[in-house]
């Protein structure tokens, strides 16, 4: 993406942050164009800490739709936090991560996935999680950890990945404010 690209889309997730946590009217805005990507999911921290997450594996929409109810949802529908307040909007800080698509991949070949490159997915029935390629990094994990971990995100054993799971990788690209 360009760095116009990039810009444009991290004020939609502003923009998008800002309305939902005061009610704030949408407005509406021209819209360069942008790329046909795979999924993304808006990062929110605060104070370096995470504040919010959420995204899609499938950009159905197109990519600056997405954005908007990716950062929205991360700033007031998260579970794992309470909604993001009024107050807090100037302390927040906004990553998104736009993804490639996912490449099914055997988990125990070492050389297929590169810490700080690729993002994770690991499923099994109705259960998946997911990982981005920022996470490994910023936790300092191996490659074992980043399968384990992924594997309890999708609500699963630690070793599922070793059990059958499907494991899957993706590139993202990661650009915040």
């Amino acid at each position: 993406m360009s760095d116009a690209q990039r810009q444009a889309v991290l004020e939609l997730a502003r923009d998008s942050v800002v309305t939902r946590v005061t009610g704030a009217p949408w407005r509406e805005r021209e819209l360069i164009s942008l790329p046909v990507v795979s999924g993304t999911f808006v990062t929110l921290k605060s104070a370096g800490q995470l504040r919010g997450c959420l995204g899609t594996l499938e950009c159905r929409r197109g990519l600056a739709r997405e954005v908007v109810r990716c950062a929205g949802d991360a700033a007031v529908d998260d579970p794992r936090f309470s909604p993001v307040q009024p107050e807090e909007l100037s302390d927040i800080s906004i990553e998104v991560s736009v993804l490639g698509p996912l490449e099914p991949i055997d988990p125990h070949d070492q050389s297929a996935i590169e810490i700080g490159r690729h993002g994770l997915v690991v499923e099994r029935g109705r259960h998946r999680g997911l990982l981005l390629p920022q996470v490994a990094t910023e936790w300092n994990w191996t490659r074992d950890d980043f399968l384990r971990h992924t594997c309890i995100k999708a609500g699963l054993s630690p070793d599922a990945w070793q059990r059958g799971a499907r494991v899957y990788r993706f590139d993202a690209e990661v650009f915040g404010e």
